[in-house]
């Protein structure tokens, strides 16, 4: 396996060095052809994807899994499309900003440059395949992949769209690879990759992340579980924040945008916990609360305060707490999330304010379903994960994100004295 690495890493970094001097118009070109042939092969990849996803049943993997794991004609349509949306955006390699001339005549400027080689560890998503290689492109980066067990035939699919389309077009296919071994020796061996890999994304559930973030030997950018809150505050328009929490948690409930946990201000709640429990369950959401919801409505499971707090369902499954204000709600959040995607549903103008100065998450929402954290919905045209952390990145990564900076500096015979 180690050897095996060692040469895509090779070819990665060559590949890297190729991506890094393409034009911005020969990169959009590339994009459309590539998008191009994931349509084409439509048939061949809803065939690939059929055994991935019967395994899967078959293997006791809950609904939200299974949606997550689960190719269609749209689907694969809108991957497409989303490369194509990619090539419409601004590139930023080779942007050159603050330049200024310093006292010495020196002028002094940043350059946007690619990260090089990137590497990514993944679970059950098939279109983050299409995703990363469209924005790694973009960006002047080559990608290496390294998919579940699970998606396995499926991934290999796209990626053999995308390595035929690149050398059908006189490119190297190894602006793309796919680590078909799926054991654990070759994620361990992916993240000891530190000669070649300039840089590790995992995208997947809080066990794949963790895993990543403290054996890794290569550098990674952190992308977050999704424990999302949303908070009713005692001034909200309710017949909204029923339909936009059904939103938040339903829409689709196995990604981590969704809303896991609901707190409502205690003013409130003998009145609107009923109605919003009722409108829960004819949507097939199990309801968990805490004692103060569960002795409020008999359809609600009492869970205390513990683990379970924590937990990131992505399922039909939804935590309901009672707090009594802002404050209360601000410091159940700082507790228990995971610093994704946190909303407030609030006609306080300085309750909206208060909330989006004291939560510290990637996101922050007024009024507005924790759905919308996505780089396709942000304008970011696909998205390579959604980071939790601050160094670097943070939320929602495009392409300005999947790039560094480098200094350039203009002479005229300067010496320092």
């Amino acid at each position: 396996m180690t050897n095996n690495l060692t040469e895509m890493g090779k070819r990665a970094k060559t590949a890297a060095r190729q991506a890094a001097k393409l034009s911005t118009n020969e990169k959009n070109r590339i994009l459309h052809i590539v998008a191009d042939a994931l349509e084409a092969n439509t048939a061949e990849l809803l065939a690939a994807n059929a055994p991935d996803v019967a395994n899967a049943a078959n293997d006791g993997k809950n609904a939200a899994f299974i949606d997550r794991l689960t190719l269609t004609e749209a689907r694969i349509a809108s991957m497409a499309r989303d490369m194509r949306n990619v090539a419409t955006l601004d590139d930023p390699v080779n942007e050159v900003t603050e330049m200024k001339t310093l006292q010495s005549g020196l002028s002094v400027g940043k350059k946007r440059v690619p990260l090089g080689v990137i590497g990514i560890i993944y679970e059950s998503r098939p279109n983050v395949t299409a995703d990363a290689f469209g924005l790694c492109f973009k960006a002047g980066n080559s990608v290496i992949l390294r998919g579940g067990k699970e998606a396995i035939l499926t991934n290999t699919s796209i990626v053999n769209a995308c390595r035929n389309a690149l050398a059908a077009n006189g490119l190297t296919p190894d602006f793309i690879q796919l680590i078909e071994d799926t054991s654990r020796e070759s994620a361990n061996a992916l993240m000891n990759l530190t000669d070649y890999l300039d840089v590790l994304i995992p995208r997947g559930g809080g066990g794949l992340i963790k895993a990543v973030v403290e054996n890794s030997r290569v550098p990674v950018i952190e992308t977050g579980t999704g424990n999302c809150h949303i908070f009713v505050d005692e001034s909200a328009d309710l017949a909204n924040a029923t339909a936009i929490i059904l939103n938040a948690k339903t829409q689709r409930p196995g990604v981590c945008n969704a809303c896991e946990r609901v707190l409502i201000h205690r003013a409130i709640a003998p009145a609107y916990l009923p109605v919003l429990v009722e409108a829960l369950r004819a949507a097939d959401v199990e309801v968990r609360g805490d004692r103060a919801a569960a002795d409020m409505c008999a359809d609600i499971t009492y869970v205390p305060d513990g683990d379970e707090w924590y937990e990131e369902y992505l399922d039909f499954i939804i935590g309901i707490g009672i707090v009594d204000g802002l404050d209360a709600a601000v410091a159940h959040i700082d507790k228990y999330s995971t610093g994704h995607s946190e909303a407030i549903l609030t006609e306080s103008y300085a309750n909206a304010q208060a909330f989006l100065q004291e939560v510290d998450s990637a996101a922050v929402y007024v009024n507005a379903s924790t759905r919308f954290t996505d780089g396709s919905e942000f304008g970011l045209g696909a998205e390579i994960g959604i980071s939790t952390q601050k160094l670097h990145a943070r939320g929602p990564m495009g392409l300005k994100e999947l790039t560094s900076y480098k200094y350039i500096v203009y002479g005229n015979g300067q010496v320092r004295g």
